[in-house]
């Protein structure tokens, strides 16, 4: 199991997932769907055990939940991850059959990284737009 790509999909679903309430859920369904709602409900439902085991996960996990673009909350919630799974290696076999599960549905991550002066990172598909690095414009004519 790639940590750093179950990483990348939970994150923005792990407060909803924490909190429980109706409106969080309501709300992760709106913004990302419901085939990745249902993805990261069950992924979370089979780690959720080892998590809450360590004391030090558990404040990764929800560190995760209050920042979930942080990359020093990311980075501790992987140390702590690789340690669960580590400790569990049927977990590990788990993820894995519920990430490929996933993958086969549809519900996948893409992880795109913008690195360097001017640069830009497209997690898709941009059609009829353009791309604009401040110093060149790549697309349809600017107007105006």
């Amino acid at each position: 199991m790639d940590v750093d790509q179950l990483i990348a999909f939970l994150s923005p679903f792990l407060a909803p997932l924490l909190s429980r309430t109706e409106e969080a859920m309501s709300n992760a369904v709106t913004g990302f769907g419901e085939a990745a709602w249902q993805q990261a409900a069950k992924l979370w439902e089979r780690l959720r055990g080892g998590v809450e085991e360590r004391p030090a996960a558990r404040e990764a996990v929800q560190d995760v939940a209050a920042e979930p673009d942080s990359s020093g909350a990311k980075a501790a919630l992987k140390w702590q991850l690789e340690k669960v799974l580590a400790a569990d290696p049927a977990l590990g076999e788990d993820l894995a059959r519920l990430w490929q599960q996933g993958v086969a549905a549809g519900v996948t991550v893409t992880t795109v990284t913008a690195s360097g002066e001017r640069s830009v990172a497209i997690g898709g598909n941009v059609s009829g737009g353009s791309i604009s690095t401040g110093d060149r414009h790549i697309g349809p004519p600017e107007t105006g």
